[in-house]
């Protein structure tokens, strides 16, 4: 096979896995007319159409799953073997590629790779904010980070924060107009802020103890905002649109200096701390080990 056919079919492969051509671009580092032009010489070269175009969508045909299915493990096979050439570097490098939620991004992961970015120049890391449960290895991830309660069983997970302590805040404009909620069951009566969970299709239920502060049971709440970013939701609730559960951290600020009030302080849980979670690879790159162990919790 000829350089410049491998090169075609790994292309190929990224936009059938990304469904895009701009997607498939930006993982390439390529430009979208490049990309549309080596496709398009494939499907000359082969004699069939590869690939379904539509003003919406990008998707293999009959033909094209059939060689995606092919070569999709061998490319992979040759990226980890060309990753597992690493360890005979004299500096690590590469490229990590991490889903999690802004919470974890924001509070554990950016302050804990500061210093092995700083004295790694070429490890290059992508974080993409997504609260889908995102399955890291069709995604091509190479990790993912998710509450403890949230990874998968057949991942490797690696603890990298203690528990996370919640708190249901309002402002003090809505709890002026409406009465402090006393138990978790009262939180029905209230305008909540609900964080939008794209996986289920659903909201976070928020989870809440009873008066024995053992049995934690979750309460669905209404309310006039939807929204998919924390950071949103202490606006929405900073601004009087009603109640929110927020990571302790993200509101003490506003708590100290009286601009939301915390409620249910007794009947709020800590939530399992954070995990790093990967598929079990025996070809980890340096620069992928290094970052684990710059991430992991040793509390």
């Amino acid at each position: 096979m000829k350089r410049d056919e491998l090169a075609d079919l790994t292309v190929f492969v990224a936009v059938a896995q990304e469904g895009s051509f701009t997607r498939a671009a930006k993982r390439l580092e390529m430009s979208q007319s490049a990309i549309s032009q080596i496709i398009r010489r494939l499907e000359a070269r082969l004699g069939v159409r590869l690939l379904s175009r539509t003003t919406r969508s990008v998707a293999p045909t009959a033909a094209g799953e059939q060689l995606l299915q092919r070569v999709a493990p061998m490319l992979d096979g040759i990226n980890e073997s060309l990753t597992a050439l690493g360890q005979f570097r004299d500096r690590p490098a590469g490229r990590i590629r991490i889903t999690t939620v802004e919470h974890a991004a924001k509070m554990i992961i950016l302050p804990g790779i500061r210093d092995l970015l700083h004295e790694n120049p070429d490890i290059k890391v992508e974080l993409i904010i997504d609260y889908g449960l995102a399955d890291i290895v069709a995604d091509r991830f190479d990790a993912g980070v998710r509450l403890g309660a949230s990874v998968a069983k057949d991942m490797i997970a690696v603890r990298i924060s203690p528990d996370i302590p919640m708190a249901v805040i309002g402002s003090p404009d809505y709890l002026a107009n409406n009465a402090a909620p006393r138990a978790p069951e009262d939180l029905l009566a209230h305008r909540c802020i609900n964080l939008h969970l794209p996986t289920s299709g659903t909201s976070f239920a928020w989870p809440l103890t009873g008066k024995g502060k053992k049995d934690i049971t979750t309460v669905s709440v209404k309310g006039p905002l939807t929204l998919n970013a924390i950071d949103l939701i202490r606006d929405a609730a900073l601004d009087g649109h009603g109640l929110a559960y927020l990571p302790q951290d993200t509101v003490q600020t506003e708590i100290d200096a009286g601009r939301l009030i915390s409620l249910l302080n007794a009947r709020v849980p800590d939530l399992p701390g954070y995990h790093l979670y990967y598929a079990n690879r025996r070809n980890a790159s340096p620069a992928f080990k290094l970052l684990v162990e710059a991430l992991r919790w040793r509390g």
